[in-house]
């Protein structure tokens, strides 16, 4: 299990209490949690989507339905 880092932070209490409802999180750890996890799952597709079109897999899609 990875090490927790604690850390301290000015968060405006609205902000969190609004995404604490938006996310159905009980504690403010597991809303910053999810929102960091969020943050890098998005980052991560935005770099896979630029390789849209640049890359030819050479792909039979009615050879891999099994289609005639």
């Amino acid at each position: 299990m990875e090490k927790p880092m604690r850390t301290t932070l000015d968060l405006p209490a609205p902000l969190i209490a609004e995404a604490m409802k938006a996310t159905h999180q009980r504690t403010k750890t597991a809303v910053i949690v999810t929102a960091l996890e969020d943050l890098v799952r998005k980052s991560r597709i935005h770099g896979i989507t630029k390789f849209k079109g640049k890359v030819d897999l050479d792909i039979d899609l009615n050879t891999l339905r099994k289609r005639s």
